[in-house]
């Protein structure tokens, strides 16, 4: 059992740093913001050919190859898109480059909203969310923004610091605690991670919070596999609300690119992952894995971390993202 719980901020009380409404600075500017560099590289490319192309031909073909690839959309979807575009060139001519343009923006679109699926809140609260995922992605930060996130939109959240391994992890989520202004329960370093979520979800129900959020090792010190202890916390979750946990977010680093692919894949088929955090994606000229994640893990990106502060996670929106990415 956890030595002690902390219970700290007021859900009443305003965050430390106020949340910026979408709707003041505008959703798809902040999105276009977030994908410039990816943008400058690829959607200059697509400008070009847009501008060249009075007839679709092969070499045009090749030459949005190359931008795909550039774009780390990876070469298992990139060849889907080119081939899909191939056979509508075979039955029905593509009339040039701003056709080309508005079917391969339909082609992004439907990839990333293939694996949609309804988030639904349990019958009764809380709904339990899981974040895992490698250390160094930004997963106890995403934790914190995400309480902002659910403070913003009028609900009540608490924070699990179930990342027991590192006694930063722990302290940092504290400080994310106090500037969103909700709850936190935590343990001391080396904790059991389950018996601590055991307190969260028993304190959240006491005090009907209708979001858990629980921040989880990325490593373990202990002999036991990470995956054999998240599948202990799923049980535990399980035992107290049913069908819990609710969401099991995967927080990857977008900068990682493709390289992050193989330990996601590692994650959704141990770890239950329901959806995918995309952080660090204004810092990347690769912001097409967003597109590799959705076709080759079949996973809806939920949200992207767009910045340092509070407010920069953005709930992830396909037809923004494409708009603001091919233009």
């Amino acid at each position: 059992m956890p030595e002690f719980i902390t219970l700290f901020g007021n859900q009443d009380d305003k965050p430390e740093q106020s949340l910026e409404p979408e709707e003041k600075r505008g959703f798809f500017g902040r999105m276009r913001e977030a994908v410039t560099r990816t943008r400058e590289s690829f959607s200059s490319r697509i400008g070009d050919l847009v501008a060249l192309t009075r007839v679709v031909d092969e070499a045009t073909l090749e030459d949005l190859e190359t931008a795909l690839l550039t774009s780390d959309i990876g070469v298992q979807t990139t060849t889907e898109i080119l081939d899909a575009l191939r056979d509508r060139a075979k039955h029905q001519a593509i009339e040039g480059g701003a056709e080309l343009r508005s079917l391969l923006k339909e082609q992004l679109r439907t990839i990333l909203e293939a694996p949609a699926r309804a988030v639904l809140d349990p019958a009764t609260p809380p709904k339990v969310t899981f974040l895992v995922g490698v250390n160094g992605t930004g997963k106890t930060t995403t934790s914190g923004k995400l309480a902002a996130w659910y403070r913003a939109h009028g609900k009540s959240a608490l924070l699990c610091a179930a990342d027991t391994f590192r006694a930063a992890a722990i302290e940092q989520l504290e400080v994310w605690a106090s500037r969103s202004g909700v709850e936190i329960v935590k343990t001391r370093q080396g904790g059991d991670p389950a018996a601590v979520l055991y307190d969260a979800v028993t304190a959240a129900k006491a005090r009907s919070i209708g979001e858990l959020i629980v921040d989880t090792a990325g490593r373990l010190h202990t002999k036991t596999g990470l995956m054999d202890e998240l599948d202990k916390m799923r049980r535990t979750a399980a035992k107290l609300v049913p069908g819990a946990p609710h969401e099991v977010l995967l927080v990857m680093d977008a900068t990682t690119g493709q390289n992050g692919l193989q330990q996601a894949r590692l994650f959704t088929q141990s770890a239950g992952v329901t959806g995918i955090v995309l952080t660090k994606l204004d810092g990347t000229a690769k912001g097409g894995i967003a597109v590799a994640i959705a076709r080759e893990l079949n996973l809806p990106v939920r949200f992207v971390g767009v910045g340092e502060k509070m407010e920069d996670l953005l709930e992830f929106d396909a037809g923004a993202f494409v708009d603001a990415l091919v233009g």
